[in-house]
C-alpha cells in the first residue's frame, strides 16, 4: 500500500488525525479575509462584461502576419471610444471584440480590418450580440442559481438536518464570492461561458460537502447514549475520515482544467476556455477548501448549541474530569492505604532493618505453653 492510501486508512480508523474543528477559528479568520479581498476587488473594478452582456460586435480574422496589438490599434481608430479586446486564435487567427457597437458602425471596423489584413471584407466573420439578449442571459442566470440555491437547502434539509443544509449554502456562497472576486481582480471577461463555469462548480463544492455530511450522520446516531466523544469531535473524526478522498477527488478534476486553463488558454490563446477553465479552477479550489475548513465545522458550531449536544459536552469532560483524576490519585492512594504501616514502622526501624517491623505472631504459640511439662 502507498504512503497515501497507508495514511488515508489510519485516518479512516481513527489512528491519526488533525483537528480541523478545533482549530475553526483561524479557519474563519483566513475566509472572512479572502471573502473581505474579493468583495474588495469587485467593488474597485468591477467586473469585465463580455458582449454578450453588454452588447458589441465579434469579428473573426483568418491566419495573418498582423500582431495582436496591431489589430487592437485598427480596432480602437475604427470605432474611437469603445472598449477593444483581442484575443489570438490557434492557427494564427484573431477575434477582435468591440463592445456597444451597432450594425453601422461595424461596417467601417470591419473594413478597416480586411485593409490591416489584406484579405477580403467577407473572409472576416462578423457576429452582432445586441444588449437585451445580454440581459436575458443574465437574468436566466441568476433565476437558474436561485433555483439551484431553493433546491439544495431543502434537499440537505429532508436528506440530514437543517443546519447542515444552512452550512451547506453557506459554504456556496463563500465558493461564489471568492470565484466572483477572482474575476474581478484577474480581469477576464465573463461571459456566458463563465456562468456555466459557476454553475458547474457549486456541484463539485456541494458534492464534498454531502461526502462529508453523510459520514457524520452515521458517525453522530445515539450519540447522547454515550459520554465518550463530544459532536465536534465526532464531526472532526468523520471529517478525517473522508479527508484522502476529498483531496484526491479535487486533484483529479483540477488536473483537466488546470490543462484547459494554462495550455489551452495560454499556450493556444483559445478565449472561451479561459472563461469556463479559470471559473472551474478557482471554485474548485474553493469548494474543496470550503468542504473541509467551512462547512463541517460550522455544523459543528451550530450543532453545539442545542441543549442535548450541550448536555453530552458536559457529561464528557466531566467523566475525562473524573478518570483523569482517578489516574492520577491511584498510585499514591493505593501506597497510602496499604502500606501506611510499613511505612511507618519502616521510619521508627533501626537502619538495619529491612522490611515490616511488625511480625505476625506464631499460631502455636498458645498451644506450646499448654503442652509443656512441668519440671
Amino acid at each position: 500500500m502507498s504512503r497515501l492510501g497507508n495514511l488515508g486508512a489510519r485516518l479512516y480508523r481513527g489512528e491519526v488525525g488533525y483537528d480541523f474543528v478545533g482549530k475553526r477559528k483561524i479557519w474563519y479568520g483566513i475566509s472572512i479575509l479572502i471573502t473581505i479581498t474579493a468583495i474588495v476587488g469587485l467593488a474597485v473594478r468591477g467586473l469585465n462584461m463580455g458582449i454578450e452582456f453588454s452588447g458589441g460586435a465579434v469579428f473573426t480574422t483568418p491566419s495573418s502576419k498582423i500582431s495582436a496589438v496591431e489589430a487592437r490599434h485598427a480596432a480602437e481608430e475604427a470605432a474611437s471610444g469603445h472598449t477593444v479586446v483581442v484575443q489570438e486564435l490557434g492557427g494564427g487567427g484573431l477575434r477582435i471584440q468591440i463592445s456597444e457597437v451597432d450594425t453601422k458602425e461595424a461596417v467601417p471596423v470591419q473594413e478597416k480590418l480586411a485593409k490591416e489584413l489584406g484579405v477580403k471584407t467577407d473572409k472576416i466573420d462578423t457576429q452582432l450580440v445586441g444588449p437585451s439578449w445580454g440581459e436575458q442571459i443574465a437574468s436566466k442566470a441568476w433565476q437558474g442559481l436561485a433555483i439551484f440555491m431553493v433546491l439544495v437547502v431543502i434537499y440537505l434539509a429532508i436528506a440530514f438536518e437543517w443546519r447542515m443544509a444552512l452550512a451547506a449554502l453557506i459554504a456556496l456562497i463563500h465558493d461564489l464570492t471568492i470565484t466572483v472576486g477572482v474575476y474581478a481582480l484577474v480581469g477576464f471577461e465573463v461571459t456566458p461561458g463563465t456562468v456555466i463555469g459557476l454553475l458547474t462548480i457549486l456541484g463539485y463544492s456541494l458534492y464534498d460537502t454531502v461526502v462529508v455530511f453523510d459520514g457524520l450522520k452515521e458517525a453522530s446516531k445515539d450519540l447522547t447514549k454515550q459520554s465518550r466523544f463530544t459532536y465536534s469531535e465526532i464531526a472532526n473524526r468523520s471529517l478525517n475520515s473522508t479527508l484522502v478522498r476529498s483531496i484526491n477527488t479535487t486533484v483529479v478534476a483540477l488536473l483537466p482544467v488546470g490543462a484547459l486553463l494554462f495550455i489551452g488558454g495560454g499556450l493556444l490563446g483559445a478565449g472561451m476556455l479561459n472563461d469556463i477553465s479559470l471559473s472551474l479552477f478557482v471554485g474548485l479550489a474553493a469548494g474543496a477548501y470550503s468542504s473541509i475548513f467551512i462547512a463541517t465545522p460550522l455544523v459543528a458550531d451550530l450543532k453545539e448549541r442545542d441543549p442535548q449536544m450541550k448536555a453530552l459536552a458536559k457529561r464528557v469532560r466531566a467523566k475525562r474530569a473524573a478518570a483523569a483524576k482517578a489516574e492520577a490519585g491511584a498510585a499514591p492512594a493505593a501506597a497510602d492505604e496499604d502500606d501506611e504501616p510499613a511505612l511507618e514502622d519502616a521510619a521508627a526501624a533501626p537502619a538495619g532493618v529491612v522490611g515490616q517491623r511488625r511480625q505476625p505472631a506464631p499460631r502455636n504459640r498458645g498451644r506450646g505453653r499448654s503442652s509443656g511439662k512441668r519440671r
